[in-house]
């Protein structure tokens, strides 16, 4: 079982990891080099993984 504390630092890092995931993509649109735009798409890609993972991670912790 979480704490209260332990379940506001993971809301933190989900909230940090969307951020960084719509940056990511917005940075993407600005770019004209196809290679970074890439890059950019997939570490956005990433991120939005990530927050799923902490989501669920979450979700099933406050379950318990």
């Amino acid at each position: 079982m979480l704490t209260t504390k332990e379940l506001a630092l993971i809301e933190d890092e989900i909230r940090a990891e969307e951020i960084i995931a719509k940056t990511m993509n917005w940075c993407a649109t600005q770019c004209e080099d196809q290679e970074m735009r890439s890059l950019l798409e997939h570490l956005a890609e990433s991120h939005q993984k990530n927050v799923l993972k902490i989501s669920t991670y979450f979700n099933q912790s406050r379950v318990q």
